[in-house]
């Protein structure tokens, strides 16, 4: 039950965080991206915080709003308290002066890692 409990939560944080990486509206830009680092750990933490500010710089530029939607996630490992899942989602992007939105398939392969009750995204790949 224990093992079933862990695999629950950490592939419901893989998939929230593929939704958090993939909707990010200029509107709310930093709140957007706070909320990423939030649920984010170690590494990732570090590189996606230093190139936060750049990155909410363009979407606001530009006026780009992505919606993000998990298609599928699987489970790749379970090691201890650490997941590894791979997720696909779909990502609508509008951006100012372009007429349609845009709509683009994604996976990602994320590492999650439990940390006390919590748990976190430690490491995100985009597979192609």
């Amino acid at each position: 039950r224990q093992a079933a409990t862990l695999r629950g939560l950490l592939r419901g944080v893989a998939k929230q965080s593929a939704v958090n990486l993939t909707s990010i509206d200029y509107r709310r830009a930093d709140a957007d991206v706070q909320r990423i680092l939030e649920s984010s750990t170690g590494q990732f933490y570090e590189d996606f915080k230093a190139r936060s500010a750049p990155f909410v710089d363009v979407v606001k530029r530009v006026q780009s709003t992505s919606t993000g939607t998990v298609t599928e996630a699987g489970v790749v490992s379970i090691d201890g308290s650490e997941g590894r899942f791979l997720v696909a989602v779909s990502v609508s992007t509008s951006t100012r002066g372009v007429p349609d939105d845009q709509l683009r398939y994604w996976r990602m392969r994320l590492t999650v890692v439990k940390d006390g009750t919590d748990a976190k995204v430690s490491k995100v790949e985009f597979v192609p």
